[in-house]
């Protein structure tokens, strides 16, 4: 069971970036490596440790307003076209949770050059001295050819640094990144997958339930704004999970457990290309054994954050049906908890009422006699289907609230592109 005590912050973080990166196999362990390289250069620089951190926690996340798979290939150029655009989709994404403000900030202008201004304002706004270390960083990583010896590529990739001095990076931080790529262990500390960046973290930061609440609703946005079609669905399954369990009788934290597992159960589904969740046509056997992929990242996703184990367990196994026949482990019926169960239900009610590329929406009648019918053949709990059924209005209005507070803030998020 959840309990408040110290919960490493990156931790959490490397979750949300290792999910990602999962959308591609060129794209895995990017954020990452970006993350090092920057808490390298500004250790190099005498950045504090806490600045270090914030550099660390920025480049883990920095490519978190890039919403397709095809914007993120295009960053891994070297000169990227429009590349502010997800920078500053990337800022209104994170400012809006305190412990991210900062690095919110320079997440906002890490692709600004260090010529426009000499680096110090851009479009009217001061440009952090991280940002332009995490332009630096993003660019080094992007120089790497993963299927070549690193130590062979070092000249290669300082003479491109070098030749950018003064003109698109800081010659500063140019000379600090020089200084560590003397040494071989920067750069094979960099590539090496036994890397463990939550060992680097001095600070722990004490999370209530409520604060987790809020960072999960965070997280949720970066899972469901790459589309139209799923822009609200994690808060109303978040919603519908936790009004369930109120009227099952789960404690109050119980029940805020489960919101947050509502929020983060398709975080495994940033792995899925944008462009097979908004297919107008049925999707091939391919595409969808992808989609079906997403609940068992979900799961190893969340497993190394401790204290999450019945949230992961909840969140996770969504798509388990009583009779063995869901997925990804098959479990059946016994080997299920009531809060997986809630959150079954919970995430086929919110499906059902809400557009698809393909379909729409349901009527709320239509959908429980679909969640009837699915607790009949057994794939579903029957004492589950039939709390919704007992609680409908109150239940259905709550996923509402929820779905029309994310779709205000889906649309100003939007606007402000």
């Amino acid at each position: 069971m959840f309990q408040e005590a110290q919960i490493n912050l990156l931790d959490l973080v490397i979750s949300l970036s290792n999910a990602i990166d999962l959308v591609s196999p060129l794209l895995v362990g990017h954020q990452k490596r970006v993350a090092l390289i920057a808490s390298n250069i500004g250790k190099e620089l005498g950045f504090s440790v806490e600045e270090q951190e914030e550099l660390m926690l920025a480049g883990l996340l920095h490519d978190c307003g890039a919403l397709s798979l095809g914007e993120r290939l295009n960053l891994m150029s070297f000169e990227s076209e429009d590349p502010h655009r997800h920078a500053e989709l990337g800022y209104l994404l994170l400012k809006c949770f305190h412990p991210f403000y900062n690095i919110a900030s320079l997440i906002r202008y890490h692709h600004v050059p260090w010529d426009k201004g000499k680096g110090e304002k851009f479009r009217g706004k001061r440009v952090p001295k991280g940002s332009h270390i995490l332009h630096l960083a993003d660019r080094v990583e992007v120089l790497i050819n993963k299927e070549e010896e690193i130590l062979d590529q070092i000249d290669r990739i300082i003479k491109i640094i070098k030749a950018n001095s003064g003109k698109i990076f800081n010659p500063e931080q140019v000379e600090a990144f020089l200084s560590l790529a003397s040494k071989e262990y920067f750069w094979l500390s960099i590539i090496s997958s036994s890397t463990d960046l939550s060992n680097r973290a001095t600070r722990k930061i004490i999370f209530d339930i409520d604060e987790l609440v809020n960072l999960a609703k965070v997280f949720s946005y970066i899972i469901d704004f790459r589309s139209r079609f799923t822009a609200i669905h994690s808060s109303g399954v978040a919603a519908t999970a936790e009004a369930l369990a109120k009227v099952a009788g789960f404690s109050e934290k119980e029940c805020k457990m489960m919101k947050i597992a509502g929020y983060l159960h398709d975080l495994g589904k940033l792995a899925v290309p944008t462009e097979i969740l908004e297919k107008p046509a049925k999707l091939t056997e391919k595409e969808f054994n992808i989609i079906r992929s997403h609940t068992f990242y979900t799961y190893c996703l969340l497993k190394p954050i401790k204290g999450f184990e019945t949230i992961n367990t909840w969140a996770s196994l969504h798509h388990e049906k009583l009779d063995g026949t869901g997925y990804p482990f098959h479990l059946k019926d016994k080997d299920l908890p009531l809060g997986s169960k809630i959150m079954a239900v919970a995430d086929i009610f919110t499906a059902l009422t809400e557009d698809r590329p393909y379909r729409k929406g349901m009527s709320i009648d239509q959908a429980l006699q679909v969640l009837q019918e699915m607790a009949k053949n057994q794939k579903l709990d029957f004492y589950v289907v039939s709390l919704l059924k007992c609680h409908l209005k109150d239940i259905n209005s709550s996923r509402l609230s929820a779905q029309e507070a994310s779709i205000k803030e889906y649309q100003k998020l939007f606007s402000n592109k």
